[in-house]
């Protein structure tokens, strides 16, 4: 699969938009033999981001620096799917990851799994490698269970662990054209909110498959069924979501949900001058709170690099 060295030039680069996403139902389904839940859950990209630049190397060294000092470990995703990419493909070429952070870090909107992912597809095209759909989706799913999530974007129902991907069409409401995200100040562990469910928070898939038909039908879907079956455990373990979530309602949000594990919560409207008013009265608050619309970025988008012909 590795190329040879004279179709690579040190100092090409190449930078990418790497996007948030949101749940607009999890379910729970129970926990699989390996020890992981079995989910259904029906995820939206959106257009808050990170940016992500590659620039190739003239050694063997792979380096990522990122704006928030703390996350320029070796346990970076984004790191990581580079290291797992070259394992798998035996090459050894450089590069210099550097990272731009947007999206809150442990906040259930995916930013570490969606930079795991514009890794593995930016650094495919920049180190010249020839690897399958199927080759990429069995990395990104040793990544985490949303990585395989975000090769794709836009709206997808996820199934499995999360890992198995079925696009849906580009069909997001207008009623919800405006999405508000609001982030506590805390971080919740996603491996913590798993291991506190009991058997009260699983169901049987019945929400994300009602969203899935009313999203396909052109329908808006009922919001008894926009449910997170992770929801009732975080609202009720962590206070600052709590007083989140009742923020956002006294600010006239007509309904709350979480994302993924939390904590960042969302609620979405029809007019942008309802949604900066629900924006500036949360921001004037204190909370750090982000406007933004659903988002369909190609696959191209992520790869777009200037490479010289071979």
């Amino acid at each position: 699969m590795a190329m040879q060295w004279q179709w690579l030039q040190p100092g090409i680069s190449c930078t990418v938009r790497t996007y948030a996403k949101i749940n607009l139902t999890l379910d729970v389904l129970g926990r699989r033999s390996d020890g992981y839940h079995a989910l259904a859950t029906v995820m939206q990209t959106v257009d808050l981001y990170d940016t992500l630049s590659f620039t190739l190397r003239d050694d063997e060294q792979v380096r990522l620096v990122c704006t928030q000092p703390e996350l320029s470990t070796e346990t970076n995703l984004a790191l990581r799917a580079a290291m797992v990419l070259r394992e798998y493909t035996g090459q050894r070429y450089g590069a210099l990851i550097e990272l731009q952070k947007r999206i809150p870090s442990a906040a259930g909107l995916g930013g570490g799994s969606s930079d795991a992912a514009a890794a593995l597809l930016a650094l495919t095209r920049l180190w010249r490698l020839s690897l399958t759909s199927e080759e990429l989706l069995r990395l990104a799913a040793s990544l985490g269970s949303d990585v395989p999530f975000f090769l794709y974007g836009g709206l997808a129902l996820c199934e499995g662990r999360g890992e198995l991907v079925t696009p849906l069409p580009s069909c997001w409401p207008a009623e919800w054209r405006w999405l508000v995200l609001l982030k506590p100040a805390i971080s919740v562990s996603t491996a913590s909110v798993f291991g506190a469910l009991t058997a009260r928070d699983y169901s049987d898939g019945s929400h994300t498959w009602a969203v899935c038909a009313a999203l396909r039908e052109g329908r808006l879907p009922d919001l008894a069924h926009l449910y997170n079956g992770l929801e009732r455990g975080v609202v009720e373990r962590y206070a600052a979501v709590a007083a989140a979530r009742a923020a956002l309602l006294e600010a006239g949000a007509a309904f709350v949900r979480l994302s993924g594990s939390g904590p960042t919560l969302f609620t979405a409207l029809a007019h942008l001058e309802e949604a900066q008013r629900l924006w500036l009265r949360l921001q004037e608050q204190g909370y750090e709170v982000y406007l933004t619309q659903a988002i369909y970025p190609s696959v191209e988008s992520l790869t777009l690099l200037s490479l010289p012909a071979r």
